[in-house]
């Protein structure tokens, strides 16, 4: 493998943008499923609470479905990108970006065809998945904004952090990308079907609970960042990266060997 020099000191340069790692495929598929799952669950609206705490009641709220399983798609991008960086991340979020595309049209495919005259399940099949594509494209609008949002807030924010406190990378991150998420999301797949006072309560309900669910997940995503850059020798720094969308060429490798040098620490974990 070529390596050179790069002009900012203690940083080496791999110009193979093809290197592999152990774990990036487990979490690229984990990562799918999740998004693929989330977006069947989602076509049911629950009510949670009210629950009673002391004199405070909180609730009731109307969320939808996948509220308990979206938000790890948002730990995986965290990851995705603390990690392996901005560029590797974006193609995964293409990939789920095509994955949910896919499904959505097999669906509605699917569902469009005559059913058999002893089947007796049409109308529960497109009660549930006939609702899929509008959700999906409301979905898909809504992941593409949020993840690129979330993916390139934490990539600028571990620049400016140099590699340290990665709880702010994660929850500043998801603050930005979960508020253009549900915001997109709320707003497309339910405006019409739902009163308006409904569709706020499932963005504002949608939201603080994937914010807090990530701050909760913060020890979890802690331990799995330190374990993946041990593992995998990598903790990629996105400087001179173009963070544009489209763009699903890999930049060369940049790898740190300097633990006070932004840009350039040694792979051995997250500072605090």
């Amino acid at each position: 493998m070529e390596q050179t020099v790069d002009p900012n000191p203690g940083l080496s340069v791999s110009r193979d943008g093809g290197r592999s790692y152990k774990y990036f495929d487990f979490i690229m598929a984990a990562f799918v499923a999740v998004l693929l799952i989330s977006n069947i669950v989602v076509v049911k609206v629950m009510r949670l609470g009210p629950f009673q705490i002391g004199p405070l009641t909180l609730g009731p709220w109307a969320t939808d479905g996948a509220t308990f399983l979206f938000p790890i798609s948002y730990i995986f991008g965290d990851i995705l990108t603390e990690v392996y960086g901005y560029a590797r991340s974006r193609r995964v979020i293409w990939a789920g970006f095509v994955a949910i595309a896919a499904a959505a049209l097999i669906y509605t495919a699917v569902g469009a065809m005559p059913a058999e005259a002893d089947w007796p399940y049409q109308e529960a099949y497109q009660s549930i998945l006939g609702q899929v594509p509008r959700f999906a494209v409301a979905g898909l609008v809504a992941f593409w904004a949020g993840e690129f949002c979330n993916s390139f807030a934490l990539a600028r924010l571990k620049i400016l952090t140099k590699g340290r406190r990665l709880w702010v990378r994660t929850l500043g991150s998801t603050v930005v990308g979960q508020a253009v998420d549900t915001a997109i999301f709320a707003t497309l797949g339910f405006a019409g079907t739902l009163p308006a006072g409904v569709i706020k309560d499932i963005f504002v309900f949608g939201f603080l609970f994937k914010v807090s669910y990530e701050a909760l997940a913060t020890p979890v995503t802690y331990a799995v960042v330190n374990f993946l850059k041990r593992a995998e020798n990598e903790d990629y720094y996105d400087v001179g990266t173009d963070f544009n969308p489209f763009r699903l060429a890999l930049p060369a490798l940049r790898r740190r060997a300097n633990a006070d040098t932004p840009g350039t620490a040694a792979p051995t974990g997250e500072g605090a």
